[in-house]
């Protein structure tokens, strides 16, 4: 297969939809004498932020001196954004190959009358087979959909991470907080350390899980912090601290904004002073490194135009929108803003909308690239309870032009919602700035 071969091929595996369970990746794994196996993991999972730590994670292996994986999900733009080797995406070609040596064992499979993984199951295990070819020495494995029954919890890590849990999900992981925390906790693993930044009762049950698969607990405000120093340009300054640790503060520089990175960055820092203790090659110094240079498009993104300041955000829940307006609120406090904004009619659009915009907000409303996506007129027709002016334009470069127009360089525009929607207009920006997306 070519890559335009391997992504058809892809879709036409879309009609098994989303099928949580492990015994089809498990099959298809042992099958590819379980590449999963020959390297040390890291295993990430949360509502929000575990793209991000995730990221962060990344980074520190690999300034550490270290061959590293990162699988990530979902893409903004290509499927090989997902697969990655120190820092560099799988090559199309190499990406085919591999799915191409992999059809050979589904199709087995099939023929053996097993039932076929679906799209999901055969990306991840793409990536596990990739990261074997490769030689990695760690990986870090980002969850797709929950935890307990997605299709990454087939390895066993050096360390677990949950971020943290919030209400996203629900249909798929027992349609409640609890549930959604249960599917999360379940990828925690016997005599496996775990990292977390949950709270309330998500944590109770994290913890109930922990203390019953003999894993020591690692909670953001008890056991380890960071502190807000200051921001400057598309840095800030933080203070990591934890008891367990000892007394030391340790300042650390961050390229990624954003309020919500502060505890993000916590929490990749402690995986990574866990890590430390098995690998020496880790240090203060790596960290730091890896943070200052850390990037994570789409994540609150600082994408300046011909003078015009934007903010590229894949905020796609309550929870998201929260840590957008946050930011926004601290960073730039600006009078008047301007929104260009989709989202996914499955979504909580009215809390949502309440959370993130203010009486005096110009939006412009469009639709993502998903049949999910909310209808431009009704969600236009919601936001216009809310602010001064709304404009419905389904074309993204129309109303991406449209955003840049109303903005005019004197007020700050966001270009929010789904990361089917905000990866798409983060191209088209990059091509009209004649960059790379």
């Amino acid at each position: 297969m070519n890559y335009q071969e391997s992504l058809a091929y892809l879709e036409s595996l879309n009609i098994f939809g989303i099928k949580l369970g492990l015994e089809r990746i498990q099959k298809l794994l042992a099958r590819l004498e379980l590449p999963q196996e020959r390297y040390r993991t890291i295993h990430v999972t949360g509502t929000n932020g575990k793209g991000s730590v995730s990221a962060m994670l990344a980074g520190i292996l690999r300034h550490s001196g270290i061959h590293t994986g990162f699988y990530s999900s979902p893409h903004l733009v290509s499927y090989t954004e997902r697969i990655r080797v120190d820092g560099q995406a799988i090559s199309e070609q190499e990406f085919a190959d591999c799915l191409s040596s992999i059809k050979v064992y589904i199709d087995k499979m099939i023929a053996d009358g097993e039932e076929c993984p679906t799209q999901f199951e055969v990306l991840t295990a793409l990536a596990f087979f990739y990261f074997a070819i490769k030689h990695v020495e760690y990986a870090v494995i980002e969850v797709g959909l929950g935890g307990l029954l997605d299709s990454t919890n087939v390895v066993v890590p050096e360390v677990s991470v949950i971020t943290n849990v919030t209400l996203e999900h629900a249909d798929r992981c027992g349609g409640t907080l609890e549930g959604v925390a249960h599917h999360k906790a379940g990828i925690i693993k016997d005599d496996v350390p775990v990292v977390t930044a949950a709270q309330g009762v998500a944590l109770d049950i994290i913890r109930q899980q922990a203390e019953e698969k003999n894993a020591d607990i690692f909670v953001a405000g008890e056991d380890f912090s960071a502190d807000f120093i200051s921001y400057e340009g598309n840095f800030q300054r933080l203070e990591f601290s934890s008891g367990l640790l000892g007394a030391v503060k340790e300042p650390y520089t961050l390229h990624l904004l954003g309020k919500h990175q502060i505890e993000n960055a916590a929490v990749a820092v402690m995986a990574a002073k866990l890590i430390s203790n098995l690998d020496s090659r880790i240090t203060n110094k790596t960290i730091d490194d890896a943070l200052t240079l850390v990037s994570w498009p789409a994540r609150f993104e600082q994408a300046d135009y011909n003078g015009q300041k934007i903010i590229i955000d894949g905020a796609h829940n309550p929870a998201g929108m929260t840590a957008l307006r946050e930011s926004l609120d601290l960073y730039f406090p600006a009078p008047e803003r301007v929104l260009l904004l989709g989202i996914l009619k499955d979504k909580d659009i009215d809390t949502m909308l309440d959370i993130l915009l203010r009486p005096n907000d110009t939006v412009v409303v469009t639709v993502p690239h998903s049949d999910r996506a909310s209808d431009p007129q009704i969600l236009a027709g919601k936001v216009a309870a809310h602010v001064q002016h709304v404009e419905a334009i389904a074309d993204n470069n129309e109303a991406m032009n449209r955003a840049l127009e109303l903005a005019n360089g004197e007020k700050l525009l966001i270009m929010a919602g789904s990361l089917y929607l905000v990866g798409g207009l983060r191209k088209l920006l990059m091509d009209k700035k004649g960059g790379e997306a």
